[in-house]
C-alpha cells in the first residue's frame, strides 16, 4: 500500500514552474466565463514561472500544498491592503488544481495561512471574492467568514463586484 503525503511549506523558486501550472488551470477553471476571455488570458500569461521566482524571491509570502512531492495548490498572504477595514492580515489567493478541490485540502491551505499570519501579529483576516465565483463565496462562508463589504474590478472595461469575507 502508498501513503500519500499532505505537505504544506512556504514556496521556494524551484517552486516557480509548478505554481504557474496550478495558477493557470485553477484560474481558467474559476474565472472562465466570469472574467472577459481576452483578459483571462493576459492575466495568466503575466504570471509564469519568471514572475512567480521573483515575487518569492522577493519575499513575497507563498504557501505551497503537496500532495506526494506534486503542488497541488497555493496560497497568498500578507498585510490587508484595505485600509477601511479592520483586519490586519489578508489572503490575496487561495487556488487549487481543479482535480484537488473538493477534498478538504483548501481547508487545509486556508487555515496554515491563518496560522502564518497569526505567527507574524496580525490580527484578524480579509480574503476577496468575486461575486460572480460562486464556489469561492461558498468557501468562505462556510469557513465561518463574514461578508461585510464589496468593491468593485474592472477587466476589460466590465466591472464585476468582489466581495471582502472577515473573520476577527
Amino acid at each position: 500500500m502508498n501513503t500519500l503525503t499532505i505537505d504544506i511549506r512556504r514556496a521556494e523558486p524551484y517552486d516557480a514552474e509548478a505554481i504557474a501550472e496550478v495558477h493557470d488551470s485553477a484560474w481558467r477553471g474559476a474565472y472562465t466565463g466570469i472574467i472577459p476571455y481576452q483578459a483571462l488570458g493576459r492575466m495568466i500569461g503575466r504570471r509564469g514561472p519568471r514572475w512567480w521566482a521573483n515575487a518569492i524571491r522577493r519575499s513575497a509570502t507563498v504557501l505551497v500544498i503537496e500532495i506526494g512531492g506534486e503542488i497541488a495548490g497555493y496560497a497568498t498572504l500578507g498585510r490587508n491592503r484595505a485600509r477601511e477595514l479592520a483586519q490586519e492580515g489578508e489572503i490575496y489567493e487561495l487556488y487549487l488544481r481543479p482535480e484537488y478541490q473538493g477534498v478538504g485540502l483548501g481547508r487545509r491551505l486556508f487555515q496554515a495561512a491563518r496560522d502564518m499570519l497569526e505567527a507574524h501579529g496580525l490580527q484578524g483576516l480579509v480574503v476577496w471574492a468575486l461575486e460572480d465565483n460562486e464556489p469561492a463565496l461558498a468557501f468562505y462562508s462556510g469557513a465561518g467568514g463574514r461578508d461585510i463589504a464589496e468593491g468593485v474590478e474592472v477587466f476589460e472595461h466590465r466591472a464585476l463586484r468582489k466581495l471582502a469575507f472577515v473573520w476577527d
